[in-house]
């Protein structure tokens, strides 16, 4: 998939907007809300079944879309008249033992172009950050970093992967299923739709193994708290409609994030992601001004060199403003080297308990990497959270 990493500054000049989804080569204010289209049969552990609203089903039927047939292969066919793109349309079927430790080690960020200078753009921008090195975190990931993950998907170039994290659910206290992460890592935006096999693994690779040992590991010790499919995936009418990059920026960032619901590929034993992962973080839709956040930390697992996807990294910075346009949400900025791959990676920053509270995502960012910028959750994105909660209520 596209990578949209953050803008780049040269001085008084914002270069190379590029979104920071890391994607393989292999084979092969509104809210916009994917309802959930499969959902794991209730009555068994594996949540090997699924059923499909009926009219969800309609519209499968009105693309020619054979369940069946897709999941024996038929998802591979991205045609435009197949490839279903409204928020309404997001189906996620699950494919026990799609993603294999050969599969997802094939997800590797692409070579693309840089987008160019967008000083021009009106608003606030403050000086661009120095660059500030990623700190490995230390495994087990899962202990260190409760509820971080990453997410694999399929996108018509290839296997793709970001990074997400858990976040809490005011329906269901302390058994969440929702997962946090970037509008471009669920949906192509203007020039695409919904992508597809959409997993989330957390604490991915909890041992810290290195990417060489990692690609002779077992299924369970790259995903050793499961592989969680997407029944339910939401982002921005915004992202929907104008998402991607555009000439030579990324002018929907603001709008680039999502959240999805997930159910186990084989069972977790009646518990929850949150509880499995080992936790859950507050959202906070109504963060301080930038200039009064003294601290910003966003973490992820970087795929682009020299990073190789093996290991949860971190920056922390005081955060400044990134304008993109004087009429859209100003975002927030850091220092930051993290490549591409961390797209989706949770923003945190201090909520009032002492506790780390998410406050955005990483979105976009120049290559070279020197700093990364994510969006300022508002409205839409309470909106398009609570409603994902909403749906889910009853299960």
């Amino acid at each position: 998939m596209r990578s949209i990493r953050r803008p780049a500054l040269a001085a008084a000049a914002l270069t190379a907007a590029v979104a920071l989804t890391a994607t393989g080569c292999g084979p092969e204010g509104n809210q916009a809300d994917g309802k959930p289209s499969q959902s794991a049969d209730q009555g068994s552990a594996g949540g090997g079944g699924f059923t499909i609203p009926k009219d969800i089903q309609d519209k499968l039927k009105e693309h020619g879309v054979d369940l069946d047939k897709w999941k024996n292969g038929e998802w591979k066919n991205w045609d435009k008249d197949k490839w279903l793109r409204e928020a309404s349309e997001f189906i996620n079927p699950i494919i026990k033992g799609l993603w294999d430790p050969d599969r997802a080690s094939k997800a590797k960020p692409p070579k693309e172009p840089t987008p160019k200078d967008i000083s021009g753009d009106q608003g606030r921008t403050d000086p661009e950050p120095r660059p500030v090195r990623a700190k490995a975190v230390k495994p087990p990931f899962g202990q260190n970093a409760p509820g971080l993950g990453k997410i694999f998907f399929d996108t018509p170039e290839g296997h793709a992967v970001c990074s997400g994290a858990v976040v809490k659910d005011p329906a269901h206290p302390g058994k969440s299923n929702l997962v946090w992460t970037a509008g471009h890592c669920v949906h192509a935006g203007k020039s695409g739709g919904w992508y597809r096999n959409m997993i989330f693994a957390p604490s991915f690779n909890d041992s810290g193994k290195p990417a060489a040992q990692l690609e002779r590991a077992t299924r369970e010790e790259m995903f050793p708290k499961g592989v969680w499919w997407a029944d339910g995936a939401s982002t921005s009418n915004q992202w929907i409609s104008q998402g991607g990059p555009q000439g030579n920026s990324v002018p929907m960032a603001p709008y680039d994030f999502a959240i999805m619901h997930v159910t186990p590929e084989k069972g977790a034993g009646n518990k929850s992601l949150e509880e499995v992962a080992g936790g859950a973080y507050s959202v906070d839709f109504n963060a301080s001004a930038i200039p009064d956040i003294s601290s910003i930390t966003a973490q992820g697992y970087p795929a682009e060199a020299p990073f190789d996807g093996s290991s949860l990294q971190q920056c922390t910075d005081k955060p400044g403003r990134l304008s993109l346009a004087a009429q859209k949400p100003t975002m927030y900025r850091i220092g930051c080297l993290m490549t591409a791959g961390s797209s989706g990676g949770p923003w945190f920053a201090k909520g009032s308990d002492g506790k780390p509270v998410l406050v955005s995502n990483t979105s976009i960012g120049p290559r070279p990497a020197g700093w990364l910028a994510g969006p300022h959750l508002g409205p839409e994105a309470k909106s398009m959270y609570g409603a994902m909660s909403k749906k889910f209520a009853s299960r």
